[in-house]
């Protein structure tokens, strides 16, 4: 993929050598979103018992934050496309601040549904924009690397934000987590603003015909096609990877914590790996790393009571699992080089909508085969993804 031809004309000398700091600030960024996302999650029981709802309430802020970010995504990223991007992402980590304190000032499940409501409008905007600039950022040739140094902020957040977050709201309260994350915002909002450069919007960023036209071309399409495929595959076991964590591999409640940390933790050289290997053959990185993930998914089941061996089988899954982060996101957004913004939010909104898809295919298979199934249910659609790319291979 290369880089649009205005960005790379406009940075000057000491713009290019600092980029390196720019690209880590957006990661810290990606850090702060991706916190803000899913730290939630473990604070359901206390936001339940604070704000006297039933857990099943309290978790529809979870869906409502997906299905925001599925639906609006693409409408608000060509709508802001023009918008130069240090004033966009300054803007909108100061959302994310400002939603932060909302939260946690909430009393009620009306004021938190609208505190978490607000940044998911803007996250896929950040991710359609971020990823696209971190490529003029790094020049060309470069946007693979790029793009997967913007992502470990995902890995990261996952490793790391979501359980010390709710190590914190253990020590200050979940809203003390939320009052945390707001400050974070602001200041790296601040940071944002004094570092990066000045990036002119290239031409194929306007919201008009010409962007649109990508949703009318079958190959984007498909491409979209196979990360929907690919998420719901990887998420229809993720979703539920702590149970069989507990209850196939009879690892303790508390350690549990501990075992998804190592996961994402291995899922950094998945990262680096998809990252480096994206830009020469994507659809290539892609069949290697549903391979990859599909043999790990298949395998964690079975071999669930041997740790030692269970161990082999979450390397293989957590590698192509993250891995496919990367992949997904860079290939779309080839695919839609004349208008690459639109293009990452086309595949956030898939993204979205497959890990929504995943959780409750896998759930239905809980239900009629029981947890022992999700691994084979999940390699089945990975299978599917594979056919895919293979087709798409075939067919230039």
């Amino acid at each position: 993929m290369q880089s649009p031809p205005t960005a790379s004309a406009t940075l000057n000398p000491a713009e290019t050598s600092s980029s390196g700091l720019q690209i880590l600030i957006m990661a810290v960024a990606a850090f702060i979103i991706v916190t803000t996302e899913f730290l939630i999650v473990g604070l359901l029981p206390a936001l339940s018992r604070d704000l006297n709802i039933s857990i099943a309430l309290a978790g529809q802020v979870v869906t409502l934050f997906a299905f925001t970010v599925m639906l609006f995504g693409p409408v608000l990223t060509a709508k802001l496309a023009h918008v130069e991007r240090k004033k966009l992402f300054t803007l909108i980590l100061m959302v994310f601040a400002a939603s932060n304190v909302l939260a946690a000032v909430s009393t009620n499940i009306w004021i938190m549904a609208l505190a978490r409501f607000i940044p998911a409008l803007a996250l896929p905007v950040f991710w359609g924009t971020a990823s696209e600039t971190a490529e003029q950022l790094a020049g060309p040739g470069q946007s693979g690397k790029a793009v997967g140094r913007v992502y470990l902020g995902i890995t990261a957040a996952l490793v790391f934000g979501v359980p010390l977050g709710t190590l914190a709201a253990d020590s200050v309260g979940w809203r003390g987590s939320f009052w945390i994350l707001a400050a974070i915002s602001f200041f790296i909002g601040v940071l944002m603003h004094l570092v990066m450069p000045q990036l002119p919007v290239s031409a194929s960023a306007h919201p008009d015909q010409k962007q649109t036209a990508i949703l009318r071309q079958p190959r984007f399409l498909a491409h979209l096609l196979l990360s929907i495929l690919t998420f719901t595959s990887l998420f229809t076991a993720y979703t539920y990877l702590a149970d069989i964590l507990e209850r196939l591999g009879g690892i303790p409640a508390g350690q549990v914590g501990w075992w998804l940390m190592g996961f994402g933790a291995i899922g950094m050289v998945g990262n680096h790996l998809g990252g480096s290997m994206v830009d020469r053959k994507p659809l290539a990185a892609m069949v290697l790393f549903l391979v990859l993930a599909g043999a790990g998914m298949l395998a964690a089941v079975p071999l669930a009571p041997n740790h030692t061996w269970l161990i082999v089988a979450l390397v293989a899954w957590g590698i192509g699992y993250t891995a496919l982060f990367v992949v997904c996101q860079v290939r779309v957004m080839q695919a839609g080089a004349h208008a690459q913004a639109l293009a990452a939010s086309m595949n956030i909104s898939a993204a979205n909508a497959g890990i929504g898809l995943g959780a409750i295919f896998g759930g239905i298979g809980i239900g009629h085969f029981g947890l022992g199934s999700i691994g084979i249910i999940a390699t089945l659609i990975a299978a599917l993804a594979v056919i895919v790319a293979l087709l798409m291979m075939r067919r230039p």
